[in-house]
């Protein structure tokens, strides 16, 4: 069980680990790190770089026909791991706050990781090899086509809202600083 889904238990004790750190910080603040301060700053851009990173690599290498990149197994438990720490990072910068564009962009990234997860889930119905190829003949041929038409329809609308989330995010990075650095 544990070697399936290693990505996700790593995800799991590396946001054990900075809940640690952010329990840490609000204890020696006496209070929730604001997102503007340092440290909720700095988990805000960090969590940012981890989901831009998730997207941009996975999809590069996904389009990629050279084997030389890695195995697709490799990148999409990378994928995981990524989708799920960032986005977790990105939720402590929001110091519990989901006004304006900044919630909306929380909003848009609590559905993502959502998401993610039934698209994780309709991904491992279909058999496939280490390279991430589909095997065939294992499921009967209908059950094959059911799993294949789900998984299109759910990149069919995986795939705006994380374009509709990135397109938040840097609206949200644009304003804030504007707002807080520019008119200083």
């Amino acid at each position: 069980m544990l070697r399936g889904n290693i990505e996700l238990w790593f995800a799991f004790l590396t946001c054990i680990l900075i809940s640690t750190g952010y329990g840490l910080v609000t204890v020696l603040n006496r209070g929730i790190p604001a997102a503007s301060e340092f440290f909720g700053h700095t988990l805000g851009v960090i969590g940012f770089t981890l989901m831009l990173m998730t997207e941009t690599l996975y999809s590069i290498r996904k389009r990629s026909r050279t084997a030389a990149l890695g195995r697709m197994s490799t990148w999409l438990k990378f994928h995981i791991y990524m989708g799920l720490v960032g986005p977790f990072m990105v939720l402590l910068h929001t110091s519990w706050k989901f006004n304006g564009i900044a919630g909306a962009t929380t909003l848009l990234t609590i559905i993502i990781v959502f998401s993610g997860v039934i698209g994780r889930y309709i991904f491992t119905r279909i058999p496939r090899t280490l390279d991430g190829l589909e095997i065939e003949g294992t499921l009967s041929q209908e059950a094959l086509k059911r799993a294949r038409q789900m998984m299109s329809l759910w990149h069919t609308i995986h795939i705006p809202i994380g374009i509709a989330l990135f397109i938040s995010a840097f609206v949200h990075m644009g304003g804030a600083l504007y707002y807080a650095t520019f008119l200083k």
